[in-house]
């Protein structure tokens, strides 16, 4: 059989499979062990397993259940909402300054605990009602939301900087680093076009009348609520760029900040810890089995030999090496609407990242580029998860149709800043390559 029918019969099981619904993890791992029988033989079963065990031996590996601890007791010690007040205060003044402190809160909580669905569930509780009471346009506040949710993946910790990692052997440490400075572009470009459009605008975002803006007092005191954020941000970011810890340790070090938070505020109890600890043992073993289909992927992809397929058809991709990567781009976007961003990167990373490496480009500066991506395909239709988690909390008056439709001004701004990190490849790059 030839590798072009190989592929195709390959890549169409799994699509088929999905679209049905079924576990991405036994998907992937079940039509690879098939494929991987029927190419290699019984003994393809072992190779799959030395690369588990591999897996299973990788110190990094316990970042990943550490961060989602630490996200889950972070959800439930009231940060979000002292957060909110603060920003009310601060920005309530300013023409679409919710807007815009909301978004900053989103990319405060990433810096956190690393899940977009813990910022998109929080602020659709808390600021989605508040900016609609007040008169916000409902797309611009629904798109607030929902870009401000997903840079969770892009600013550290990101769980999906760890799994990158992991599949392409690229430093955990040097992407946590490299994520600061593009997720800090991305959120400037985002309240710049809520600012610009409220300037040309005003009905989209109107200023909080002055009773409710509070005085420098009330406004100093809310600050507070800012202190235990930043500082469980610098213990687990500035752990890693001081060289005392590594980003797995940073993980244990960012757990008991979230511990301490919770102490200070008085939500910590036993039943929150037992919750926690539920829930991420839940994640942590989805993760694992995701992981472990990635090798039998990898595995089958490798024997069938499709990839000097795919670096062939490559070749006719116009524009040489830069063609190549917007053409990546293009496909990661695509795929970002119809596929979960885990199995995005168990079914692509295989094929893209040796095809980078052979062109001369950064893995480092890829991986960012692919997690914007990633970020992009969270919010993006049919399928984006921040969809769905802001119409789970979102009021009855919110449509489907409007979640859709808020979501496209704000994707074309992070589009814009995904070329500006192309373009400039040093914007990811210099800050790991000088720090680490």
């Amino acid at each position: 059989m030839s590798i072009e029918l190989l592929t195709a019969l390959f890549f169409g099981s799994l699509l088929v499979f999905i679209v049905l619904g079924l576990p991405l993890a036994y998907v992937l791992g079940g039509v690879s062990i098939i494929f991987l029988y029927f190419t290699w033989g019984f003994d393809s079963f072992y190779l799959v397993a030395s690369k588990m065990w591999d897996s299973m031996n990788s110190f990094t590996l316990v970042a990943i259940p550490l961060f989602v601890f630490m996200a889950m007791i972070l959800e439930r010690s009231g940060v979000a909402t002292r957060l909110y007040h603060m920003m009310h205060l601060w920005w309530g003044g300013v023409r679409g300054g919710l807007a815009i402190g909301t978004v900053w809160i989103c990319a405060l909580m990433g810096a956190m605990v690393g899940v977009s669905g813990a910022a998109v569930v929080t602020m659709g509780t808390i600021a989605l009602p508040a900016m609609l009471e007040r008169g916000y346009d409902k797309q611009m506040a629904l798109g607030a939301i929902n870009a401000g949710g997903g840079f969770a993946v892009l600013l550290p910790p990101s769980i999906l900087m760890i799994l990158y990692s992991l599949i392409t052997g690229v430093s955990v440490g040097k992407m946590f680093v490299g994520g600061i400075l593009p997720g800090i572009l991305l959120v400037v470009l985002v309240s710049l076009y809520i600012v610009i459009r409220c300037l040309l605008q005003p009905e989209l975002g109107p200023a909080l009348p002055k009773e409710e803006r509070g005085g420098w007092p009330e406004r100093l005191r809310a600050l507070r609520s800012v202190i235990l954020p930043i500082l469980v941000v610098l213990m687990v970011l500035g752990s890693i760029m001081a060289g005392i810890a590594t980003p797995t340790e940073s993980a244990a070090i960012g757990v008991r900040g979230a511990i301490i938070s919770g102490l200070v505020y008085r939500t910590l109890n036993w039943g929150v810890i037992r919750e926690a600890a539920i829930r991420t043992v839940r994640l942590t073993a989805m993760v694992m089995w995701i992981l472990f289909a990635a090798h039998a992927f990898s595995a089958a992809y490798a024997a069938m030999g499709a990839q000097s397929l795919i670096s062939s058809l490559m070749e006719y991709i116009p524009g040489g090496p830069w063609g190549t990567i917007i053409f990546i781009q293009i496909v990661l976007i695509f795929l970002g609407m119809v596929l979960d961003p885990l199995g995005i990167m168990l079914i692509t990373l295989p094929v893209f990242v040796p095809i980078i490496t052979e062109l001369g480009f950064d893995p480092l500066w890829f991986g960012i580029l692919f997690i914007i991506n990633m970020e992009i395909g969270y919010m993006t239709p049919p399928f984006g998860f921040n969809l769905f988690y802001l119409k789970g909390v979102a009021p009855p008056g919110v449509t489907m149709g409007d979640i859709y439709r808020s979501v496209i001004p704000y994707t074309a701004v992070i589009i814009v800043g995904l070329a500006l990190v192309m373009i400039f490849p040093g914007i990811a790059t210099w800050l790991p390559n000088k720090l680490l």
